[in-house]
């Protein structure tokens, strides 16, 4: 009977395809570069000898074999990671580790002090945080809870809506000294805008208005909040932010009040068969009641 390859195998697999070379997956995985080439050759003798990877002068390229094994072994590792979390604390425990999931903005500006009183009350608990604004797979376990800015579509998930934020236009009092404050939402095409690259909330929400977006629009455009939050406080220019992070700076002064806005759900989520994990349970209430305290407050 042939034996299935083991699961370093594969996780050396994944390092390397990830890295792209023997010498860093053995520098993420804290072993002999040596040991990573065996495992490599190790994993494609199981598979009949199938090559898994060229060189290159970038480095190892994955071959189509590679390609074609990637995303069941992706799915080998969340599910191997869902495993260590789980068996790292008993149901009624409050230690081990929890993945945690939010938005950028969110795990930077919403949470540190709502996960810092919970590390007060449960220091046993290790939360590991990946702030992302994709929509991790619950139901995968990619994470165990997530905090998300919309309302959640897949079946099996214990949820809870906290309320709404409230996305509008914001400037620093020094750039408005130097150039003035738009009144109409047409003035604001004369003024320097902070905008999305390839998110298209904000020009959706314009749009919505009959208000044009043109390509030249925005002056500076990423797709991080927390950058677009950061170049606002800078006083670089006029920028979409949530109300209750600018009522914390006077400098940010609010624009185009009842002319520009729009809502955001927020919400909790866990899957629902972790409702019973103790660990899990109090992180998610502690979670849900922090973040409505944010949602309601400013």
């Amino acid at each position: 009977m042939i034996q299935p390859p083991d699961w370093d195998l594969w996780r050396s697999f994944l390092s390397v395809l990830e890295t792209g070379s023997l010498s860093g997956a053995a520098r993420r995985l804290n072993i002999a570069q040596p040991t990573v080439g065996r495992h490599i050759e190790a994993l494609e003798a199981a598979l009949d000898g199938a090559a898994l990877f060229t060189r290159s002068p970038g480095g190892l390229r994955p071959t189509r074999a590679a390609q074609a094994l990637e995303p069941h072994a992706r799915a080998m590792a969340t599910a191997a990671a869902a495993l260590l979390r789980t068996a790292s604390g008993a149901a009624d425990e409050v230690r081990g580790a929890i993945r945690l999931t939010a938005s950028d903005i969110a795990a930077a500006e919403i949470l540190p002090p709502i996960l810092t009183q919970f590390r007060e009350a449960w220091p046993l608990v290790e939360i590991e945080l990946a702030p992302s604004n994709r929509l991790e797979d619950l139901l995968r376990r990619d994470v165990d809870i997530a905090v998300r800015m919309a309302r959640p579509t897949q079946d099996a998930l214990f949820a809870r809506k906290l309320g709404t934020l409230n996305i509008s236009f914001h400037a620093h009092r020094s750039y408005l000294q130097k150039y003035g404050e738009p009144t109409t939402m047409e003035a604001l095409r004369g003024h320097t805008v902070i905008g999305y690259d390839r998110v298209v909330s904000v020009p959706r929400a314009l749009e919505g208005l009959g208000f044009e977006v043109t390509p030249g629009l925005f002056a500076l455009r990423t797709d991080s909040e927390t950058a677009q939050l950061a170049y606002l406080r800078a006083g670089y220019g006029i920028g979409a932010c949530q109300r209750q992070i600018a009522a914390r700076d006077p400098n940010l002064v609010p624009i185009l009040q009842g002319q520009f806005g729009f809502d955001l759900e927020v919400w909790v989520v866990m899957h629902e068969d972790l409702k019973t994990d103790r660990r899990m349970r109090l992180l998610f209430d502690h979670l849900a009641a922090g973040v409505k305290v944010y949602v309601d407050g400013g």
